[in-house]
């Protein structure tokens, strides 16, 4: 097969990755678990050409530069297994704002991997893609799984990979809030790489998010909600800490974002059972039991004005579409 489409969706972690330990390889600093959702796929085709060159095409545009350069560091691992200097055409649909801090790239290199990989003429298993897609975007690893999956620290490129965890407890969803869909003015890599150069906050939050990993695995096999909550709220606030205490800060929570989180704070002393995340970016997300999603989604409707808010249940992996298939609707 010299055409493949995949879909993948994005994945936000309840405990956090932030910084890298091998930035060549995506090595993290410390493992991760993430909730990957059913809203915003990102459609991928990758097809081989005769052409001189990669083409990438993201929503109609042709990319170069950087963005560009990741996918076609991905590729060059891809043909190097399989043998080939062919070049390829990569054609991205995203349904997710670019770059806003809403995981559009972990979607985007898990497709990638997915759809490279079978175009190719490989045969992956779901840990190889993992750890290729990892080579695009750390948090892509995540996303090759659906529902709960956590991130293995690991000490090298093989060791590094996400692996499903099994969730026994009421079924999982996330309130989307966003307040921006608008790109942000620091990348998550260039945040990332200042946090762990300049802030000296940042060990710190290395011991003890490598401590909250633990502490949630604990937390999913013994399908502990309250536990799970907490600890994914712990994460955020502590990795957002690390962020100001860099040299100048990096701050991407606006006031707007802390009065979710007050809003949130506010439901649970009420007896309505949610806890709020944020990654690199304003929007905030709420994890919460499905059942209660939509009184979730209501009752800050009525706290915090102007803002768009999306359910999302636990979604699906990556996978295949047949030619001329469209992704599943949410």
């Amino acid at each position: 097969m010299t055409r493949a489409t995949a879909v993948a969706h994005p994945n936000i972690a309840l405990v956090k990755y932030w910084g890298k330990a091998d930035r060549e390889l995506n090595l993290p600093a410390t493992g991760s678990l993430s909730l990957t959702l059913g809203i915003f796929p990102t459609t991928t085709t990758v097809e081989l050409t005769e052409e001189a060159t990669d083409q990438v095409i993201l929503d109609g545009a042709t990319l170069s530069g950087e963005e560009s350069a990741r996918v076609r560091a991905v590729l060059d691992l891809v043909r190097e297994r399989a043998g080939t200097g062919a070049h390829a055409r990569v054609t991205s649909t995203n349904t997710v704002p670019t770059a806003a801090g809403l995981a559009s790239s972990a979607a985007a290199f898990a497709a990638l991997a997915k759809a490279s990989s079978v175009a190719y003429g490989l045969s992956l298993s779901d840990a190889e893609l993992s750890r290729l897609a990892r080579r695009g975007s750390g948090s892509a690893c995540r996303s090759i799984f659906g529902g709960l999956a956590r991130w293995n620290q690991g000490t090298s490129d093989e060791t590094s990979v996400a692996e499903p965890l099994e969730w026994k407890g009421e079924d999982l969803a996330m309130v989307v809030a966003v307040i921006s869909s608008a790109r942000k003015k620091i990348g998550s890599r260039a945040g990332m790489n200042h946090t762990v150069e300049t802030s000296p906050y940042f060990e710190g939050w290395v011991r003890s998010n490598a401590a909250l990993v633990e502490r949630a695995s604990r937390a999913v096999a013994e399908a502990d909600f309250t536990s799970l909550g907490e600890i994914a709220e712990m994460s955020a606030l502590r990795m957002h800490a690390s962020m100001l205490g860099a040299e100048p800060p990096v701050r991407y929570l606006t006031g707007k974002s802390f009065a979710i989180f007050d809003a949130v704070q506010a439901l649970r002393e009420e007896g309505l059972e949610a806890y709020a995340s944020a990654d690199a970016g304003p929007n905030v997300k709420i994890l919460c039991r499905s059942r209660e999603a939509a009184l979730v989604t209501q009752s800050l409707r009525e706290r915090i004005e102007d803002v768009k808010m999306h359910v999302a249940n636990a979604g699906p992996g990556a996978y295949l579409l047949d030619e001329g298939e469209r992704p599943s609707a949410a």
